[in-house]
């Protein structure tokens, strides 16, 4: 039986210690016979997600920033609309917001109008074109609604069955884990960003990035860290084995590869591995110095001394998602 997620999986096994040094093997290929991702699902769960979560997960209704995914599905797509409408209304809409055109005045009201974003017009099109064919609430597991949205919601779903404690499922649930902890933060995060600015944001960073991650790491029950080898918080400094995978993820990133979660299983416990990548946004306070307002620069200096986590740019990797459950 085909499983939904197992196309996103790669084993890796760790090598024996020789000479007091950790290797590691080469990554190998696991269920290669089942159906490939669509290439929308990882830009929307990469891009969106954190603004536009499938139903708000992690927030309250008063806190959140923009509409759920869900919703905008409902204001864009019916029963009548075929895709050429859809995709492009939606472009329309991304390439130039604007009240005139918007389709959701209700949002507008609530959270404001959504600020311009400059992505590829490639990744637009992958991201239209995935959410005409599906439904993200079935995808995230949060529950099939059968809301005439998403034309081709069911296709390689169905899969109801309970999955057994494979790999799959181990790097089911560790992806889970990382993108609910993502949406937790990062909604939080855009909304200081929203109302009060990036200065404000580096303090809420500061003071409430690992509480909020603790609570996730209560709520699962697993222990949630993101890592760097270019760390900005002490805490957030990367071993030698997370060191080794955030090498292989860049590697895998500027060939421009889409990277695999890495899964290590240990005994009753498993090791999870997933990047971080940045993009515009990030940017604010991880880019490049010259780019950095200087009063936040002066800011991310003042509350962390011996910050490393500058000088990217956008599509790199910042660091690693390293979940142990």
């Amino acid at each position: 039986m085909k499983l939904i997620i197992a196309a996103l999986i790669f084993v890796f096994i760790l090598g024996s210690c020789k000479n007091n040094k950790e290797t590691y093997e080469v990554p190998v290929a696991f269920s290669s016979d089942t159906e490939e991702t669509h290439p929308g699902k990882k830009l929307l769960e990469t891009h969106c997600y954190v603004c536009h979560a499938p139903q708000g997960a992690g927030v309250g209704h008063q806190n959140r920033i923009a509409p759920p995914m869900a919703m905008v599905q409902n204001h864009y797509i019916d029963s009548n609309t075929t895709k050429e409408a859809f995709v492009k209304d939606f472009l329309t809409f991304l390439e130039k917001p604007s009240e005139d055109i918007a389709k959701m005045p209700g949002a507008i009201r609530n959270f404001g109008l959504m600020p311009y974003q400059k992505f590829p017009q490639e990744a637009l099109e992958h991201i239209a074109d995935y959410l005409y064919e599906h439904n993200p609430l079935d995808e995230t597991g949060r529950g099939k609604q059968d809301r005439g949205k998403g034309k081709g919601m069911g296709r390689g779903m169905g899969q109801t069955d309970t999955l057994k404690n494979t790999l799959e499922q181990k790097a089911a649930n560790g992806l889970g884990y990382a993108l609910e902890t993502n949406q937790l933060l990062g909604q939080n995060l855009m909304g200081i960003l929203q109302k009060e600015g990036t200065l404000h944001a580096l303090e809420f960073c500061n003071i409430e990035a690992i509480p909020l991650t603790n609570q996730m790491e209560e709520k699962h029950r697993a222990v949630i860290k993101r890592v760097s080898d270019k760390n900005r918080n002490p805490n957030n400094a990367a071993n030698e084995e997370e060191k080794y995978y955030i090498d292989y993820f860049q590697k895998e990133i500027a060939a421009g590869n889409d990277p695999k979660p890495v899964v290590l299983p240990a005994g009753e416990q498993t090791r999870f591995y997933y990047p971080i990548v940045t993009n515009s946004m990030c940017l604010q306070c991880h880019g490049h110095p010259d780019k950095i307002d200087l009063k936040v620069l002066h800011k991310i200096n003042e509350l962390y001394p011996n910050d490393l986590a500058i000088g990217y740019g956008e599509n790199e990797v910042r660091g690693i998602w390293s979940i142990v459950f």
